[in-house]
């Protein structure tokens, strides 16, 4: 049974519109959302949320391997002019001095953004417990006027 390219072409394509079209209406703003002039003070900047820590500690990671990859390519390239030349241990040289610096680079980026993950893993975990009940004294009655248990 033989499928037809046109059709595994189109088939994307199609799918593709329809989804497109089932989220255009969520660009408009409802008419009956209010809208808040109140802007947060100056003077207290807003902490990066836990969502925000997550992803720049795996950003921190990818960064860490990419640098790390590129110093050891380096490295293997210079060592590999250098055998091509016939000096031996300005290769052996390069390579090693590549592959320390990549390792390196590697591990800071890994520790960097395991600490990241870490930080914002452990926000996600703890608000829960953080957030107490504001403004409530247990020995003032409630406004129902039944005790608290």
């Amino acid at each position: 049974m033989r499928i037809p390219v046109a059709l595994l072409l189109l088939a994307p394509l199609a799918l593709g519109l329809a989804a497109h079209g089932q989220n255009s209406n969520q660009t408009q703003a409802p008419a009956t959302q209010p809208q808040s002039t109140q802007s947060r003070p100056a003077s207290q900047p807003r902490a990066p949320g836990a969502g925000s820590d997550i992803g720049r500690g795996s950003g921190d990671i990818g960064k860490g391997a990419a640098d790390g990859a590129g110093k050891a390519a380096d490295g293997v390239g210079k060592g590999a002019g250098d055998l091509v030349t016939l000096h031996p241990v300005g290769a052996a040289e390069n390579v090693g001095k590549g592959a320390g610096e990549g390792g390196k680079d590697v591990g800071v980026g890994a520790v960097k953004g395991t600490g990241k993950i870490g930080k914002g893993t452990g926000t996600l975990i703890a608000k829960p417990f953080h957030h107490s009940k504001r403004n409530e004294d247990p020995d003032t009655p409630s406004p129902s006027g039944e005790t608290p248990h």
